[in-house]
C-alpha cells in the first residue's frame, strides 16, 4: 500500500472512532451517495439521541441517524460533526429501528384500491413494507399490479407472491383433478413469466380450495421454477391441525417441497390449531430444527393471537364439498342426498374448532351477524350449528375469528429464531391493526418473553434476508430509509374483536424511503411506498 493510502486509511480510522461510526460505514456512505468523506455532513433528516436497535438482533446503541434522499448515509455520533439538517428530530427516550416488514397480508386490495392504499393501518403499527398475495392467491400478472400500485402511488413498500392457486385455477378451473403433462407446463409458463416480472416466490394454499386438490409432486415441481429464479416458497399448509395429513406431517411435506425443489420454504403462518394438536409446538420445532441443519432453509411466520381468521366455508366446509367452485358448493348443500354427509363431516371440523361457542362472526353481509357466536346464531334461528353455518354458506358466507389456539404453543413458536412477526391482517380481525405494536407490549414489556432485539430482528432484518429483499430490514450506512421511531412506555395494540379496526399508538415517527409518513403520532397520508421487484 502506498504511502498516500496509508495516510489516508488513519486520518479515516482516528474520524471514524471519534464520532463513532466504523471506516466501513463511511465506504459505503461514498459509494451509495458519492458523498465526499468530510466532517461536514448534509442531512434531509437527522434523528438524535435516541436508543438505536438496528435489526441484527444487537443490544441498543445511543446513536444518531442521519438520513439524505432515499438512503441512511450516517450512523453515529452527530454532535462531533458538523451538520447541517433539513429537520431533526429528538427522539430522546424513544427507540430508534428499521421499519417492520410483514411477510403475510392481505393488502393487495387495499394497495389496489386509491382509498386504502395509504396503509394507515399497517403504517401506525411501524410496517414500512408488505409482502402479499399469500395463501396461494395471489396474481400471475405481476408486472399489471406493480405498475398500477407505482401510478396511483402506495403507503408502504410492497411486494408480490405469485399464487399457486390462481395458477391452478387458471389452467385446470376449481375441480379435484390432476394436471395433464401439458396443463403442467402451462401453469410452470405463468409462473416463470410472473417470477420474471418482479414476483418475490410462490405462495400456496394448501389447505384451500382449488390449491387442496394439488399433490405433493405437482408443488414440487412449480417450487422448481420459482427456485431458479432465486424466489422463496411459501405456504399456508396442507393442516394446521387434525384436518388431513396433520400439523405434523404438513411440515414435513413444506420441508419435502423444499429439500427436492432446492428452494427456501416459509411457513406462513405457524400454529397448533385445534385441542388435538394443542402441544405439538415442541414436535414441530424439533422437525424444523432438523431439517435447518440439514441445510434446508426453514423458516415461519405468525400472529400474537389465540384466535386465527378465516370464513365459515373453510373452517368447516369439507374440501371435497367446494370442487367445481361455489356453484356446486351450493348444489351440494341442497341436495338431500349429499346434504346429511356434509352435517356429519361438518360436525367433526366443528369439532376441531373447539365448537360453535369458539366461532365469532367477523364480516357478513347480513350486519345482525357480525360480533355473534355461531352458537348464539344457532340458539336465535332454533337449529344446529352446522345447521346455521351450512345457511350462512348458502347466503354468501361469513369471515370468522376462531379461538382455537393454545398460549403456550403461541410462546414456544415465537422463542425461535427462524419465527418472524406477521399479520395475516384480514377485515373483522384485530391482528390487521395491532399484531406488532401487540407483540411488543404483550411479550416484550409485559411478559418479557423474548427481548426487544430479538423482536425488533424478528420484525424486520429476519424477515428482508427470508424473502431476500435488498438493503431494507437494517439500520445500516447505505440501506434504504425505512425508519420508525417509537416510544416504549406507550406503544401499544388498541383493536379488540369488538373493534378490530383501531388504530396501534406509540409511533411517534414512521419514515419510509426518507419520507415521513407518520409524524409526531400522526398519519400524514404521504404515498412514500414503493412497489418491490425481485431481482435475479
Amino acid at each position: 500500500m502506498s504511502n498516500k493510502y496509508q495516510r489516508l486509511s488513519s486520518v479515516l480510522l482516528i474520524l471514524a472512532l471519534q464520532i463513532g461510526v466504523f471506516p466501513s460505514q463511511f465506504y459505503a456512505q461514498h459509494r451509495a451517495k458519492k458523498t465526499p468523506i468530510t466532517d461536514e455532513l448534509k442531512l434531509d433528516l437527522l434523528i438524535k439521541g435516541g436508543r438505536v436497535i438496528d435489526g441484527s438482533g444487537s443490544a441498543p446503541v445511543k446513536t444518531d441517524i442521519g438520513i439524505r434522499g432515499d438512503r441512511i448515509v450516517f450512523v453515529g455520533k452527530s454532535a462531533r460533526l458538523k451538520v447541517d439538517a433539513a429537520r431533526t428530530f429528538d427522539a430522546a427516550g424513544m427507540i430508534i429501528a428499521p421499519g417492520f416488514i410483514d411477510p403475510h397480508t392481505h393488502t393487495l386490495e387495499d394497495l389496489s384500491n386509491p382509498k386504502s392504499s395509504g396503509s394507515e393501518d399497517y403504517l401506525m403499527q411501524g410496517v414500512t413494507t408488505v409482502i402479499t398475495g399469500n395463501d396461494g392467491d395471489g396474481p400471475f400478472r405481476i408486472a399489471q399490479t406493480l405498475e398500477k400500485w407505482e401510478q396511483q402511488g402506495i403507503g408502504t413498500n410492497a411486494a408480490l407472491l405469485v399464487g399457486h392457486g390462481r395458477v391452478r385455477g387458471e389452467i385446470m378451473g376449481a375441480g379435484d383433478v390432476q394436471p395433464s403433462i401439458e396443463q403442467l407446463a402451462q401453469m410452470k409458463n405463468l409462473i416463470s413469466q410472473a417470477m420474471s416480472e418482479g414476483a418475490f416466490g410462490m405462495s400456496t394454499g394448501l389447505y384451500y380450495a382449488p390449491g387442496s386438490f394439488a399433490k405433493t409432486e405437482e408443488v414440487i415441481e412449480l417450487a422448481k421454477v420459482v427456485a431458479e429464479k432465486g424466489g422463496v416458497y411459501d405456504t399456508h399448509m396442507r393442516d394446521e391441525g387434525s384436518y388431513s395429513i396433520g400439523l405434523l406431517g404438513s411440515i414435513r411435506e413444506t420441508i419435502r417441497i423444499g429439500r427436492e425443489a432446492k428452494i427456501p420454504v416459509h411457513i406462513s403462518h405457524i400454529k397448533a390449531l385445534g385441542k388435538d394438536v394443542w402441544g405439538q409446538s415442541r414436535e414441530a420445532v424439533k422437525i424444523i430444527k432438523q431439517a435447518r441443519a440439514a441445510g434446508i432453509k426453514v423458516t415461519a411466520n405468525q400472529y400474537p393471537y389465540t384466535a386465527s381468521g378465516t370464513n365459515v366455508t373453510a373452517a368447516l366446509v369439507p374440501r371435497w364439498a367446494e370442487a367445481g367452485g361455489n356453484a356446486e358448493l351450493l348444489k351440494r348443500i341442497k341436495d338431500p342426498e349429499v346434504r346429511p354427509r356434509l352435517l356429519v363431516e361438518m360436525e367433526a371440523n366443528l369439532k376441531r374448532r373447539n365448537g360453535a361457542e369458539a366461532i365469532l362472526i367477523t364480516r357478513s353481509r347480513d350486519r345482525e351477524l357480525v360480533g355473534k357466536t355461531l352458537e348464539a346464531i344457532a340458539q336465535q334461528w332454533k337449529k344446529s350449528p352446522v345447521e346455521a353455518a351450512l345457511d350462512i354458506v348458502a347466503n354468501g358466507g361469513a369471515g370468522i375469528a376462531s379461538f382455537n389456539m393454545s398460549e403456550s404453543d403461541i410462546e414456544y413458536f415465537m422463542k425461535q429464531n427462524f419465527v418472524m412477526t406477521g399479520s395475516d391482517g384480514s377485515s373483522g380481525h384485530p391482528r390487521k391493526y395491532g399484531t406488532f405494536p401487540r407483540k411488543l407490549r404483550e411479550y416484550v414489556f409485559g411478559k418479557k418473553l423474548i427481548t426487544l432485539p430479538f423482536a425488533i430482528r424478528a420484525s424486520s432484518a429476519l424477515t428482508a434476508e427470508t424473502f431476500r429483499i435488498p438493503e431494507r430490514g437494517l439500520i445500516k450506512v447505505g440501506y434504504f430509509a425505512d425508519v420508525i421511531v417509537f416510544d416504549p412506555k406507550t406503544v401499544a395494540d388498541r383493536a379488540t374483536y369488538e373493534q378490530p379496526e383501531t388504530l396501534a399508538t406509540g409511533m411517534k415517527y414512521v419514515i419510509v424511503n426518507g419520507k415521513i409518513s407518520v409524524d409526531e403520532g400522526k398519519y400524514t397520508g404521504m404515498l412514500a411506498g414503493r412497489a418491490l421487484r425481485k431481482t435475479q
